[in-house]
């Protein structure tokens, strides 16, 4: 059960249950959740519906509704990361066989935003909108090692056993000295960790005090990759992903965060 207070909180504490594993909610569940009163729920609940938040059917759960799908919208026209990656993304697409995308980090969640794919027959486990695993994949190491150091520290203890799976170190001095490593660079690589068969390429992009808002990668077929490209790869991710970030500190992108 969740402690929330105050009409804001309990708004978002109701659309914070929504998740892949659970899209679909009856007012019983959200009660036992999140610890409401039926009177309180319903009341919150007709709000959101009103405002096409959430939808339901008669003997049916709730799930999220058509105001979600106008905020996406929203949120691809006005992202300031989005527009200025976009180019980024069809440069890195049309000088790699792959898929290029951009993600956003936060709340301990890495989300795709935007992508351009080349590849003939594109593979992908974490299409928009999916969150991306903490702990495997070039994107995961490229924007905890950009991390503070504290918060660094405590997303590894927290994640550990993914860290560990993906086979960076054997224990958190381990996971954390490849991560300083990977700082170092300022560019990730992962060989099938979040898609078999697929390498992944991942640099941070970083917001002006060099804290990760997001990362720059692109995916493309183990198999087809010799070492040369992969090399040219690595440079040309990280050479993306700083220019991103220098192109959101100027004002121009700031006004329009």
């Amino acid at each position: 059960m969740r402690s929330v207070s105050g009409s804001g909180e309990r708004l978002l504490a109701i659309l914070g249950l929504f998740s892949e594993e659970t899209p679909e909610w009856t007012p019983e569940d959200m009660m036992q959740a999140l610890g409401f009163s039926r009177p309180t729920l319903y009341r919150y609940l007709k709000t959101l519906k009103d405002a096409g938040y959430l939808v339901s059917l008669p003997q049916a759960g709730y799930t999220l509704g058509p105001r979600v799908t106008e905020l996406d919208f929203l949120m691809r026209r006005s992202d300031p990361l989005i527009k200025i990656a976009d180019p980024h993304l069809d440069e890195l697409a049309t000088a790699f066989v792959g898929s290029a995308f951009v993600v956003r980090f936060y709340d301990q969640k890495m989300l795709c935003v935007a992508s351009q794919v080349s590849a003939p027959e594109p593979r992908s486990s974490y299409p928009r909108g999916r969150p991306m695993p903490i702990g495997k994949g070039a994107v995961s190491r490229a924007i905890v090692a950009f991390l503070p150091p504290k918060d660094r520290a405590a997303l590894v203890s927290d994640f550990l056993d993914a860290f560990v799976t993906s086979g960076i170190g054997s224990t958190k001095d381990a996971v954390l000295t490849e991560l300083k490593r990977i700082r170092r660079d300022r560019v990730a690589t992962a060989r099938g960790e979040v898609t078999p068969g697929l390498v992944g390429v991942a640099a941070p992009i970083l917001a002006g005090d060099g804290t990760p808002i997001g990362a720059l990668c692109l995916s493309t077929e183990e198999t087809t990759l010799t070492k040369d490209q992969l090399a040219a790869l690595r440079d040309a991710i990280r050479d993306h992903a700083e220019a991103i970030s220098d192109a959101l500190t100027l004002p121009s992108a700031r006004a329009s965060a």
